[in-house]
């Protein structure tokens, strides 16, 4: 692989696994130094022992609200610059509002809403003193298309692009790029929530596509010439009809 982010200091969030994970190792394949950031400290600590001194563990629990307002400040203080800041923890919730509880409700919103709200809040200071950067959320179909099995997770991913592009249209003054990927349906932990019929319905059909897709499109954008700002890139699966 070209090294088309080399010398580039990437933070990825959610990085333990699914499209983070992903997004990491190709940012890493193409010479980024990445930190990655998650609750899982066990799994961080394997991530970065395997990616050697490229890799930087960044232990943070986004729905605790000291360690969220911490994790820029203490980033920065480790590396001292931020290039690529990847917005992709989240979670998931499907099925009949009714039958859904208020606390899981609370605890989604935070973490694909209000976390990336404030994190973004929170790096962009830095990236204008810089005078650049890149900003990338992960947003989800679901941000674009209301989904009768998703009523809260569409909601917030609605929320979340509607904030991504409102960021942009700001921010693009001082050199940062603001874009968002939106994945159909990813092979990853945030499909457990899925009816056990419908995600093997799902597999069988050929209507899921891998976290690595996914990041491919993340590298796209991050790939392009200072002067091209991708608005956003829906990835599907070409089997999701079926």
């Amino acid at each position: 692989m070209t090294k088309v982010l080399a010398g580039k200091i990437a933070v990825v969030t959610g990085a333990a696994s699914g499209i983070g994970l992903a997004s990491s190792e190709i940012m890493l394949q193409a010479g980024a130094t990445v930190v990655m950031v998650d609750r899982n400290a066990k799994a961080l600590a394997t991530l970065t022992k395997k990616w050697g001194d490229k890799a930087i563990a960044q232990v943070t629990d986004l729905l605790d609200s000291k360690s969220c307002a911490a994790m820029i400040p203490e980033i920065l203080k480790k590396i001292g610059c931020i290039d690529i800041f990847h917005c992709n923890a989240g979670s998931y919730i499907g099925g009949e509002l009714v039958e859904t509880d208020a606390e899981s409700i609370d605890q989604m919103l935070n973490l694909n809403v209000n976390a990336v709200i404030k994190n973004v809040h929170s790096v962009l200071p830095h990236m204008i003193k810089q005078g650049e950067g890149d900003i990338i959320v992960t947003s989800s179909l679901a941000g674009r298309s209301a989904i009768k099995h998703e009523p809260v997770y569409s909601a917030s991913k609605f929320a979340i692009t509607c904030f991504t592009q409102t960021t942009r249209r700001q921010v693009n003054k001082h050199g940062i790029r603001v874009a968002q990927v939106s994945p159909g349906p990813v092979i990853s932990a945030l499909l457990d929530d899925w009816p056990v019929e419908k995600l093997e319905a799902a597999k069988q059909a050929g209507a899921l596509i891998d976290p690595s897709e996914v990041a491919d499109a993340v590298l796209f954008i991050l790939s392009r010439p200072r002067n091209v700002t991708i608005h956003d890139i829906v990835v599907l699966p070409t089997n999701i009809d079926a």
